[in-house]
């Protein structure tokens, strides 16, 4: 990634409720963690200041469980399509070492088909989805990914502390930018999501 790519840390607005997959959730309050680490994929400056942003990721630090809500889109003249927005690891989610993850995944994308699954970081991004890095931490169909307007969810335990890919497992899609980093972080007490900015 290049050098200049700065991060913000985008902390979880733990006081309000957040709706998810159509319902509205509430999360317990935690301070934000300072992620000063950076990936095996990505190295960079330190993160800048903070921006809100917690429409698609519930912290709940009581119940250990870190809920995503996922949705894959495809504007015109993008280079590879986006999950909430971002692509090429433009956005971290960091979950704490031993938490539940939820996600609720949607294909909106009307173009082709897309999936999700957890691989763990590595020198290059697979040319496809395989074995996730933990059980379950994929959605169906995972190479020949859900059709437009189809949904997932699942559930999995970040049981190993680490940095992962969180990407479309379809042949082509995750090396043409269609992924997110997920860093499992033993030193956090919450979860959150980073930006990077340009």
């Amino acid at each position: 990634m290049p050098q200049g790519i700065r991060m913000s840390l985008v902390p979880v607005l733990l006081a309000s409720g957040v709706a998810c997959a159509g319902r509205s959730q509430s999360s317990s309050s935690a301070a934000p963690i300072a992620d000063t680490a950076s990936s095996p994929a990505s190295s960079g400056p330190a993160p800048a200041s903070p921006r809100l942003d917690s429409t698609w990721l519930v912290s709940d630090a009581a119940g250990k469980t870190a809920t995503l809500s996922l949705v894959v889109t495809r504007p015109a003249g993008s280079p590879s399509a986006l999950i909430n927005g971002h692509r090429a690891g433009g956005a971290r989610v960091v979950v704490p070492l031993h938490w539940t993850v939820k996600w609720n995944w949607r294909n909106d994308d009307p173009g082709a088909a897309h999936s999700l699954v957890v691989m763990t970081q590595r020198e290059k991004l697979p040319l496809e989805g395989g074995r996730s890095a933990f059980s379950n931490a994929m959605s169906r169909s995972v190479t020949a990914g859900l059709s437009t307007g189809q949904a997932d969810q699942t559930t999995f335990e970040a049981e190993e502390g680490g940095w992962y890919w969180l990407m479309c497992g379809v042949p082509t899609h995750a090396i043409n930018g269609e992924w997110i980093e997920l860093r499992v972080d033993p030193d956090a007490s919450s979860a959150s999501v980073r930006i990077k900015q340009p």
